[in-house]
């Protein structure tokens, strides 16, 4: 079977440097996936992610644009990623075989809206202008190569409590907080191939006023695997204080989605802690 091993890195906040690289390096992944909110604007990691040697895909997040409403900043960014940056786009990457659309990039959730700095950059777009150019990059993917959907927030109708995928936990009351484009344009693009996977970020795991955590992970009726990759800070340091690096985990296995998890490294490239979300035995000769 064809197989996949494609890490995600979450919402960066500046915290991106040589320590990840060479544990990419170690963990040769097929592809990387990064799901936006670099720093602040700031050049140092779309850099760095530029000169990575391995497949890449990235979409930006609204702090990406930091706080620079001309969109001199945002475009800066996209210049210094070039093709590697998805939104509103199609990247295929060959190696390993995969087709990855972007979503609306810059987004901060909540339905749908533009900053000032995406409309300087993009101009205006409308929400059903929005969904047509995902679905439209969608179309234009190889359609014997697996697809994933790469989003900085994720999309509207995974829930509108507090601890949901893309639920708004930093201001009472809890609601949705998802991309209504986003869900248009998987409705659309599930009706003429199938979408496995949708990756994006923005909405922390770690929620407000102590609230717990949140969930990250869910599949739909139609079978679409929904995983938000958002753990931040991702350094940290456990209680034996040792260095952790936190990548997200997907494994496809003939285009379906058969391990997910979130994972922390050691410096050293250990796996010290694991969270599995799904894991699908394969069955073995007798």
């Amino acid at each position: 079977m064809a197989e996949l091993r494609i890490a995600i890195a979450g919402d960066l906040h500046g915290q991106w440097d040589a320590s990840d690289e060479q544990l990419l390096e170690r963990l040769t992944p097929d592809a990387l996936l990064v799901v936006g909110d670099l720093s602040d604007g700031q050049a140092r990691i779309p850099q760095r992610l530029a000169a990575l040697p391995l497949p890449l895909a990235c979409i930006l997040g609204n702090h990406d644009a930091g706080r620079d409403p001309s969109g001199r900043t945002l475009a800066r960014q996209l210049e210094l990623l070039g093709d590697r940056h998805c939104g509103w786009g199609l990247r295929e990457l060959h190696p390993p075989g995969l087709a990855v659309v972007g979503a609306r990039p810059v987004t901060a959730g909540g339905g749908f809206h533009l900053s000032r700095a995406s409309q300087a950059v993009f101009g205006p777009v409308t929400l059903e202008a929005s969904a047509q150019r995902i679905v439209a990059a969608a179309e234009a993917a190889d359609p014997a190569l697996p697809l994933v959907l790469l989003a900085h927030c994720g999309p509207a109708g995974l829930g509108s409590e507090a601890g949901d995928p893309c639920g708004r936990d930093w201001k009472a009351p809890a609601c949705d907080w998802g991309d209504q484009d986003l869900t248009l344009a998987i409705d659309r693009i599930r009706r003429c191939r199938p979408l496995p996977l949708v990756v994006f970020g923005h909405m922390h795991h770690r929620l407000k006023r102590g609230q717990g955590e949140r969930r990250s992970y869910c599949i739909d009726r139609g079978g679409t695997t929904y995983l938000n990759t958002a753990f931040v800070p991702r350094h940290s340091r456990d209680d034996q204080g040792r260095e952790l690096r936190h990548f997200s985990w997907v494994v496809l296995r003939d285009g379906q989605p058969v391990e997910v998890s979130h994972r922390w490294y050691g410096l050293d490239g250990r796996l010290l802690y694991q969270h599995s979300l799904r894991r699908q035995e394969t069955l073995q000769p007798c």
